[in-house]
């Protein structure tokens, strides 16, 4: 069963959310927008610091809206939310020792984005590394061993996951040797993920049941962003300028994690605004031309804001 309601008001609100999208952005066509939204009515049932087990907080569907939900497309960075997890998952099980370096690669991996640290958590979790083209059985069993994260994906059952890959490293330049051959000639092994997929994910980290309540907290922390000003004015490369937290007021408190490359600009977010109901919030945007606006996503996430306030 899906894990939000659809919900009339919700439908009226978002709808008018998309027209007023369109009105301002008329070049963003519309199946270059995909975006999951959540609202958390009382009593709340996420942030509560693991309050609730998991049985109880999956028998607590949400309100929902989404447009086109279930489309794949390419998630950039925002895939990193899902090595995140898989991480405090291998942990929690043993699968993989603590150490020193591998803090320091999940926390540059969330908190800065890092390529190079996302590098490190992929060889981790899979027990692979980059590097020269191989022969077909040695290639065979690394592609196996890379799949070892999608495993874990679809062993959870989740219907919003079956369309999912989470295989690939992220990027600067590109992938070279056995990770070019890895994607495919036409790329068509790139990583996918829909919104409703991120929505679900960000949804059990936020209601602290994502591998358990302790280590929901310690993933809710990496994700947390400041909206102050001269915060985001000394770091360039800050992940709300151009994005869903740039649409909020100041008051607001932000949890997230960005996506941008040449043809996508990407953002999923839980957000707390004051005396509001919380809620969470996935958009993906594709297309060269939209990918460099820094305009789309703050527009958005100012009608979500806006809309909230009329629940």
């Amino acid at each position: 069963m899906p894990f939000f309601n659809k919900d009339e008001q919700l439908e009226t609100l978002g709808d008018r959310v998309l027209e007023a999208t369109w009105a301002a952005f008329p070049r963003l066509a519309q199946n270059q927008l995909a975006l999951t939204w959540l609202v958390y009515d009382p009593p709340v049932i996420v942030n509560t610091g693991g309050a609730l087990t998991a049985e109880e907080f999956w028998q607590h569907p949400v309100r929902g809206f989404a447009y086109r939900g279930v489309e794949s497309i390419y998630p950039a960075s925002v895939v990193k939310l899902f090595y995140l997890v898989a991480v405090h998952e291998w942990l929690q099980q043993g699968m993989i020792q603590p150490g020193v370096e591998l803090d320091r690669a999940t926390r540059d991996m969330i908190v800065d984005s890092s390529n190079d640290a996302t590098s490190l958590v992929v060889d981790v979790l899979t027990g692979t590394t980059s590097g020269p083209e191989l022969p077909v059985a040695p290639f065979e069993t690394w592609k196996h061993q890379r799949n070892l994260v999608n495993r874990y994906y679809q062993s959870l059952g989740w219907s919003e996951l079956e369309s999912i890959n989470v295989n690939q490293k992220t990027w600067c330049d590109g992938a070279y040797g056995r990770e070019r051959a890895f994607l495919g000639e036409l790329m068509d092994n790139r990583n996918r993920l829909t919104t409703n997929a991120t929505a679900r994910l960000l949804h059990s980290m936020v209601g602290g049941v994502a591998v358990s309540a302790e280590r929901s907290q310690a993933m809710m922390s990496l994700l947390q962003r400041s909206l102050d000003p001269a915060d985001l004015a000394a770091d360039p490369e800050n992940q709300v300028t151009g994005f869903l937290g740039a649409g909020l007021p100041l008051t607001a408190r932000l949890w997230s994690k960005a996506g941008l490359m040449s043809r996508v600009r990407h953002d999923a977010a839980y957000i707390e605004l004051p005396d509001q109901r919380p809620y969470l919030l996935v958009v993906f945007t594709e297309g060269k031309e939209h990918s460099q606006n820094e305009a789309i996503l703050p527009f958005i996430s100012e009608q979500i804001a806006t809309a909230i306030a009329q629940l």
